[in-house]
């Protein structure tokens, strides 16, 4: 597969999709008759620098299908019209993007975003050099446990907030720092109010009521557990990983919960290499989280698969671990997202762009590569194609940048440069 394409087209999930509509070609545009009442408002947003559509049948033809001196028209909460601002067609409202960038929504497909606590100390020892015995995701489960709802859910919204003004419109979320089937289901109760992309990961570590048990522990991520939290949950995922879940237990959670109506994803060879990322192309899942330590045998696997590597460039900068070789697996053609792995303790950042200027100057990915993996490559992850694209039927998901190109954000770091975020077509930021 070539580097930054898009992959083969998987078959349905139970996620949203696109509406379906018949397609008219135009000179460098795409558009579709979209299925809304007539009083639904349409909105052109013209004079964009550079459109970044991700569909390469479109503008440069590059896997961005780059398009200069651009519009996008939006009807209710989907993309009815890309293509040259010159020929767009009538609407009822204008924005002038005063030849600012826009690209898809950022799509997170990996976060950890309901918990309690802190654990700044425990992070500014690591910075520091020093030994810390705090005990690390315990230290959150004890403080998610003691949490209510309401600060639980407080929590959330806050991280959604920032991820949202920084171009964040689609996230998946995980529970597993509760560890009990009341505070599991608890989680993600609270986090299905908010999003579609709900993750059971009650194999995140075993639990500290089981630490002399952990085939006991294993049985209750895979019985009453599992019966609790798979309401609220669209996947399921394990820690693949020594001093967590071997190969067989994560082999038998996946499974189980597959079994349940739950799709698989794992955290895979982040620490050492290791059998994650073979179970996670044996069992279809949908993306291999971490990714940092393959065998020729895992990226060839994961070449010849639907199975999206899903690297995390926060965790690394807030560890001071070894960069995934993004470049290898790209150069093998491994679909790849990015993401931000947001969570306390080892990657505590809901920034997307941060990502890609990490991906960019340390995992050596080109600007290109960077942004399609942070949308598109999300929504590969997410197995949707509804969402990390600008192109007739998909939402109208997306942001303006203060700059005129999406290479800014790896060419100006740190900086602000989401200026306008629209979600289903509403803008929100």
């Amino acid at each position: 597969m070539t580097p930054g394409r898009p992959p083969p087209r998987p078959a349905p999930d139970p996620a949203p999709t696109a509406d379906q509509a018949t397609e008219d070609a135009m000179s460098n545009a795409t558009t579709v008759s979209p299925a809304h009442s007539a009083s639904t408002a349409s909105t052109l947003i013209t004079n964009i620098a550079a459109l970044v559509t991700n569909d390469p049948s479109l503008g440069d033809g590059s896997p961005l299908g780059l398009i200069q001196d651009a519009a996008v028209v939006i009807e209710g909460d989907r993309v009815v019209w890309t293509g040259d601002q010159s020929k767009a067609p009538a609407t009822d409202n204008r924005v002038d993007a005063d030849g600012r960038a826009v690209l898809p929504g950022f799509v997170d497909s990996h976060s950890h975003l309901v918990f309690a606590g802190d654990r700044t100390q425990e992070f500014n020892a690591r910075m520091s050099g020093r030994a810390y015995s705090a005990g690390g995701i315990r230290t959150t489960v004890a403080a998610t446990r003691a949490a209510t709802d309401a600060e639980l859910e407080a929590g959330l919204t806050r991280y959604l907030a920032e991820a949202l003004r920084q171009g964040t419109t689609t996230f998946e979320t995980k529970s597993g720092y509760g560890l009990t089937v009341e505070d599991e289901a608890r989680a993600l109760r609270i986090a299905a109010a908010h999003t579609d992309e709900v993750t059971y990961l009650g194999a995140h570590i075993v639990s500290p009521d089981y630490t002399d048990d952990p085939a006991g522990y294993v049985s209750l991520v895979t019985g009453e557990m599992l019966d609790a939290c798979a309401p609220y949950a669209r996947w399921i995922d394990v820690f693949c990983e020594k001093g967590a879940f071997d190969g067989d237990q994560a082999r038998a959670i996946l499974t189980a919960g597959r079994a349940k109506g739950l799709h698989p994803r794992i955290h895979a060879n982040q620490l050492s290499y290791g059998p994650g990322v073979q179970l996670a192309v044996e069992l279809d899942a949908a993306s291999a989280d971490h990714c940092t330590h393959l065998t020729a045998e895992d990226v060839d696997a994961l070449a010849n698969s639907r199975t999206v590597a899903t690297l995390l460039p926060g965790a690394e900068f807030s560890t001071r671990a070894e960069w995934p070789n993004a470049r290898r697996l790209l150069d093998a053609g491994v679909t790849v997202a990015l993401s931000t792995d947001c969570n306390p303790g080892s990657s505590f950042t809901s920034s997307v762009p941060f990502c890609i200027a990490l991906a960019v100057r340390d995992m050596r990915m080109t600007p290109d590569e960077a942004v399609w993996s942070a949308t598109a490559g999300g929504a590969a992850a997410l197995r949707r194609e509804d969402i990390g694209r600008l192109t007739p039927g998909a939402y109208a998901d997306l942001i303006l940048l203060d700059a005129p190109s999406h290479v800014h954000l790896a060419y100006r770091p740190g900086v602000p440069l989401v200026s306008g975020v629209w979600r289903r077509g509403a803008r929100v930021a």
